[in-house]
């Protein structure tokens, strides 16, 4: 078994420059030293959890590149790229795409009037790829995505401005389990993750709020932020081992764990990852 391959992005030019979700407020600035603190407790946490950690270089003028999640959408040795709703965000593609390029991925893009926001908001649960759609990106591009592919890709729609990208509220464990705050779903998309995943744990409110849905999974091991222990009982009694560390500085722009990582050589959860190892 491959060692699991999580791309970070140091915190350099990390800070609330602008406000492009609930939870951004330039009134409310990150201490740059807390957030390289809580980085790198994290960054050490994956480690000891097994994981392999390559470094994505920051670079001044785009405090969101640490949020390495929405950089793409990996599938084997393919990054399909992001191209994001918000001009803010959008100077961090050439960068992404040129990172994967150099470590040896085959690096595709969507239609430029499709937004499309990576990992952040499509997520494989066994062979099928789930994919939130409304706040940040098109139901169309999943589409796209899935004929690129050749995968199965559910669209289920976010309600929840709070919870914006899908890894915010929805997290695989396994092929057949994964977290979820029901709170950010339509009925119809709470009816579809009830129909295809076996085993669904729900986080409470006041956890999604702490970005519980927002873990790395490494292993059997799960990594969250601080304030969600209810979660870190119920994935106990579900075999699973938990860690939490601190997250807050993150969480003032909106993101947490699971937003500062790109897992690079498949998540947990993706069948296609067993198939290709």
């Amino acid at each position: 078994m491959t060692q699991p391959w999580i791309m970070m992005c140091p915190p350099d030019f990390y800070g609330i420059e602008y406000e492009i979700n609930p939870w951004m407020s330039r009134s409310r600035s990150s201490d740059a030293h807390a957030a390289r603190r809580q980085w790198e407790n994290l960054r050490a946490a994956l480690e000891a959890a097994g994981a392999r950690i390559s470094l994505l270089d920051p670079a001044p003028g785009l405090p969101d590149l640490v949020f390495t999640a929405n950089a793409a959408l990996i599938y084997k040795q393919t990054a399909v790229l992001s191209h994001f709703r918000h001009v803010e965000r959008q100077g961090e593609e050439p960068l992404d795409a040129a990172w994967l390029t150099a470590n040896g991925f085959e690096v595709t893009r969507l239609p430029e009037d499709i937004f499309f926001e990576g990992a952040g908001d499509a997520l494989f649960c066994g062979d099928t790829l789930f994919a939130g759609y409304r706040i940040r990106s098109h139901a169309r591009g999943h589409q796209l995505v899935g004929e690129s592919l050749g995968v199965r890709v559910i669209p289920v729609e976010l309600t929840d401005d709070y919870h914006y990208h899908l890894d915010t509220c929805f997290c695989p464990l396994a092929d057949d389990t994964a977290i979820y705050y029901p709170g950010a779903f339509d009925a119809y998309g709470l009816q579809v993750l009830q129909s295809y995943i076996r085993l669904l744990i729900p986080v409470e409110r006041e956890e999604a709020r702490r970005f519980a849905c927002n873990a790395v999974v490494v292993g059997r091991t799960v990594v969250t932020n601080t304030g969600c222990p209810k979660l870190h009982d119920d994935l106990r009694r579900h075999g699973f081992a938990t860690v939490e560390t601190e997250l807050d500085e993150f969480v003032k722009a909106g993101g947490s764990a699971k937003c500062l990582t790109l897992r690079l050589d498949g998540e947990e959860a993706a069948a296609w990852k067993r198939a290709a190892s």
